[in-house]
């Protein structure tokens, strides 16, 4: 989904103390690290406290009745059912905001990671209503942002309760392919022109993964609310839709970097294209990630 990064000039400030329970030592056992190094993906259990959940649910109604300049609606069915995505709402909701500095998410992508620090990229928030049937299709991460490096997380974190049948999935080991591939064109799929984004011609289509699903190990979890699925950004996922007709699905979604990522523009591709803000604060092609627009959340030496 392509994504128009700029919005609100100022950035909110790291808050100066924790105003719910906070993780101060997340407790990441080495075959979490483990499963996540082999496979691509991790679920952890109970992870974030509920306090950050509740208080994540009121800024997605804010977000829901007040979207910002790169809010999009996904799909709308027959039935009026719509499955809508927001970005980088952290700036613009202290409850997100907190989150990113204060929950255990910075440590916890670290730690998976193995990296010496954790900087936040950005966020994604999704909903959709009950009885959806809309699927993302499958497609990367890290190929496609503007910024190249292996140790990145994702962490997709819903906020109610999901089935499996309903729950993000990944297929398990892709983040180890050696394969540049050409990703879905969310465009096409949206109908939205803002979205529509060209990929270079030196590219292979990425595998019809749910044309041939016995094919492939897919993953994915039941998941309550304080559960987090953890993915490499290189990892091949998608779904997350078939909702039963009572039950709606809300998810707050994180971006984390780690010690071998710098800056990367490409020549097409970029989805979403953060060259322009990069640029505004002096990040060039080749530096580490940083400055107040990827702040460092955790670090080793902390």
């Amino acid at each position: 989904m392509h994504i128009d990064v700029k919005g609100k000039k100022s950035l909110p400030r790291r808050p100066r103390a924790a105003t719910v329970s906070a993780m101060t030592v997340v407790d990441v056992a080495a075959e979490h690290i483990q499963t996540f190094a082999n496979d691509g993906v991790v679920c952890l259990r109970g992870v974030v406290p509920q306090e950050w959940i509740d208080r994540l649910l009121v800024g997605v109604e804010h977000t829901l009745a007040d979207p910002t300049p790169r809010g999009r609606l996904w799909n709308r069915d027959e039935q009026g059912r719509e499955s809508r995505y927001d970005s980088q709402v952290w700036r613009t909701r202290p409850e997100y905001a907190a989150f990113v500095f204060e929950s255990p998410l910075g440590e916890i992508a670290g730690r998976l990671m193995q990296s010496s620090r954790a900087n936040f990229f950005f966020d994604a928030m999704f909903a959709r209503a009950p009885g959806t049937q809309f699927r993302t299709p499958f497609h990367q991460d890290e190929p496609v942002w503007s910024v190249d490096g292996f140790q990145t997380v994702s962490s997709w974190m819903p906020l109610v309760p999901v089935a499996k049948a309903s729950a993000l999935e990944v297929v398990r080991g892709s983040h180890l392919w050696d394969q540049h591939f050409r990703q879905p064109n969310f465009g096409a799929l949206t109908g939205d022109a803002r979205d529509n984004v060209a990929f270079g011609d030196d590219t292979v289509p990425i595998p019809d993964i749910e044309g041939n699903r016995d094919r492939f190990e897919i993953l994915s979890w039941e998941m309550d609310p304080g559960d987090v699925m953890c993915f490499n950004g290189r990892a091949v996922h998608g779904g997350s839709g078939n909702l039963p007709h009572d039950r709606g699905l809300k998810v707050f979604n994180t971006k984390w970097l780690g010690d071998d990522v710098r800056v990367r523009f490409r020549e097409c591709g970029m989805d979403p294209d953060h060259s322009d803000v990069m640029t505004e604060v002096g990040l060039k092609p080749g530096d580490p990630i940083g400055t107040d627009l990827y702040p460092e959340v955790w670090s080793l030496s902390a």
